[in-house]
């Protein structure tokens, strides 16, 4: 059989079953792999209702149900009624369902049942609500489920990849993460992530904190107490790492194929980045787990749920991106 992904719905209330109705009608998706989809059969069928895309639909009792077959195979969730859905609202059975969704295909995919986990949005609001106070999002529940030490965000888009050194953390927080040793053990992850799902050594390039790269040290000394060094240092031990380069230019390099990847230093300074360049297609990757796990980058958009206006293309490309990661020929 292909390479075997595991694909979940994310919130019930949100655009996640019309997004996956909409990729997975795509037939160049079961060309390179056989997609299954964790979640609401129901929920995926008034998807359908909604945009007028006739699938088939297969439900499955386990993954040993599986067939390679270009239909809608469905394991469903946590039981849910979805005569109860109100889509585009806040609910505690939503966040539930939707955590129960995705620790299903960690858990699968941690026994090597699966080769990858694409996730639809869950909704943080709806997770609190659900209980889940640890959780903020994916990436908790997937350092909290797998017991990764080190876990590291990489937003890509075409011609562009970034990796974070924080992302959930405020301004000033994350200004205080800039550290040496931070930077030392995030450039490497970075790297022998991208090493494996690009089948090549990555160039690395390191933003800078402060303005025009802190000006020597006259609008503030991060580069030169803290980055430099740890540049210095990676590429002593063989990194092909380049920085700190001046934010407002570093992206614009990448973009133009000087770089393979940006760590940036915070939630925005990466994320306005990917953004800017090409939000519809922009997804998310998560460095330092055991498996290959891709997401799109956007929210459960409550404001346009259930009206056949979600656009489709993130889900479409992190379904092929877990493909070209697994094979190594990621680009």
């Amino acid at each position: 059989m292909k390479p075997v992904l595991a694909v979940t719905m994310g919130d019930p209330a949100g655009i996640g079953a019309e997004i996956v109705v909409k990729a997975l009608s795509q037939s160049s998706v079961y060309e390179r792999a056989q997609p299954f989809v964790i979640g609401s059969a129901d929920c995926l069928r008034r998807a359908m209702a909604q945009t007028g895309i006739e699938l088939s639909v297969s439900t499955m009792a386990a993954l040993s149900d599986l067939r390679e077959a270009s239909e809608l195979q469905v394991m469903e969730g946590a039981p849910f009624d979805v005569d109860t859905l109100e889509m585009g609202t806040v609910s505690a059975d939503c966040g539930r369902a939707a955590v129960g969704y995705f620790e299903s295909a960690v858990n699968m995919a941690l026994k090597g049942d699966i080769q990858g986990v694409v996730t639809c949005p869950i909704n943080k609001e709806a997770v609190h609500a659900a209980g889940f106070h640890g959780d903020i999002g994916h990436q908790e529940i997937l350092a909290r489920m797998t017991g990764a030490e080190l876990t590291a965000t990489m937003l890509m888009t075409r011609g562009l990849k970034v990796a974070h050194l924080s992302t959930h953390k405020s301004l000033a927080e994350a200004v205080a993460y800039v550290r040496k040793p931070i930077v030392i053990e995030k450039v490497r992850l970075t790297a022998d992530c991208m090493r494996f799902w690009m089948g090549a050594e990555p160039r690395i390039a390191v933003a800078a904190l402060n303005p025009h790269g802190g000006e020597g040290g006259m609008l503030g000394r991060e580069e030169i107490d803290e980055l430099a060094p740890a540049v210095s240092e990676l590429s002593e031990l063989g990194f092909d790492v380049t920085g700190p380069l001046p934010a407002d230019s570093v992206f614009y390099r990448a973009i133009n194929g000087e770089f393979d990847a940006v760590l940036a230093l915070y939630h925005d300074q990466g994320h306005i980045a990917i953004k800017v360049h090409n939000f519809e297609e922009s997804i998310t990757a998560t460095m330092g787990i055991p498996f290959i796990r891709t997401s799109v980058d956007h929210g459960t958009a409550f404001d346009i749920a259930g009206q056949n206006r979600a656009n489709a293309d993130g889900l479409g490309r992190a379904i092929d991106a877990a493909i070209d990661m697994m094979n190594g020929t990621l680009r």
